[in-house]
């Protein structure tokens, strides 16, 4: 949900709960409301005091980017406050627009934060990925220099500079982002926030989502690669599929993808990973990486402070609008 869209339904969502303490106040006969001409008797003042609290926990949650169940809270909020004002319905008939607009921000909470949502499915995935990562029995023994031996200079020299020497072996991270992304030069920009989890070793993983803003609409994209296998899907307000891409070239593009995120994101474990490492000249590298059946290719280059300036690969291919097809 957008920040606009969210501070609306909140906005909306004080005053609907705030509105239910008239109902409270009549029916406990601490004033007389003149809104409010058909009797309210203390059992009926319960339920519009059960019905506020309710509206205004729920508007509360969704403030505060609450939990992934405050759905739920939002349902009950609904249906409590339709009760109340069915007991006044000729007064308070109008608050059902209210609980209208609580059972669409519930049904969005829902779509994009509960079991079926893209949110869950990567946890889900992230929690699968990381046990099969500590059920492979993993090398702890830190990287040494001798590990480096094998590797190109400038490549060695970069892994080196990472700190990566005397630490633990990489065999997974995660990763946290935001900032903005286009979908093509003349395209316009969308600010995104990100979380990602990648694991190593013999069967790689990566799962990565994203929920990004276009046209005042939220946009969730949801990336996962297993098993040399990989999907990218996108929904308009978690609802509506926009993108559902697979196949060959995902797959190689991809793993193209986890290739890059190893040299930049985790040189710790290149000194394990499958690549077999070239030497071009002093400043580029070349790397085969083999998982499974695929096999991509990228150039590395370095600065004079062995630095990672590039990567450079023309096996990730670039995906149309709607994931259906590739091109180089």
């Amino acid at each position: 949900m957008t920040n606009v869209l969210r501070w609306f339904v909140v906005s909306v969502l004080v005053a609907h709960g705030l509105i239910h303490l008239l109902g409270v106040i009549k029916g406990l006969g601490w004033a007389d409301i003149a809104q409010l001409k058909q009797p309210i008797s203390t059992a009926g003042a319960v339920i519009w005091l059960a019905a506020a609290a309710l509206v205004l926990t729920s508007a509360c949650l969704i403030a505060a980017r609450a939990p992934t169940w405050w759905w739920a809270v939002a349902v009950l909020a609904a249906v409590a406050s339709q009760i109340a004002i069915t007991t006044s319905w000729s007064d308070a008939k109008v608050g059902t627009a209210g609980n209208v607009l609580l059972v669409l921000a519930a049904v969005y909470g829902f779509a994009s934060l509960g079991p079926t949502s893209f949110h869950a499915q990567f946890r889900d995935r992230a929690g699968e990925a990381l046990a099969g990562a500590s059920a492979t029995p993993a090398a702890t023994a830190p990287v040494t220099e001798q590990d480096l031996a094998g590797l190109p200079e400038p490549l060695a020299h970069y892994v080196r500079r990472s700190g990566a020497v005397g630490k633990p072996r990489v065999t997974s991270f995660s990763a946290e982002f935001h900032g903005r992304i286009r979908s093509g030069p003349g395209q316009p920009w969308m600010s995104f926030t990100g979380e990602q989890l990648n694991t190593f070793g013999p069967r790689p993983h990566r799962v990565f989502i994203m929920d990004a803003t276009r046209s005042g609409l939220p946009v969730t994209v949801l990336h996962s690669f297993e098993h040399t296998t990989a999907t990218m899907r996108a929904k308009v307000l978690s609802l509506f599929t926009v993108v559902n891409a697979s196949g060959p070239e995902m797959d190689r593009g991809e793993t193209v993808t986890v290739f890059n995120d190893l040299v930049v994101l985790a040189p710790g474990a290149i000194v394990d990973a499958p690549v077999r490492w070239t030497l071009v000249d002093d400043q580029h590298v070349r790397g085969v990486f083999t998982d499974g059946d695929q096999t991509v290719t990228a150039e590395l280059t370095f600065d004079a402070d062995h630095d990672l300036v590039d990567f450079v690969s023309e096996d990730r291919l670039r995906a149309s609008s709607d994931g259906t097809t590739f091109e180089q």
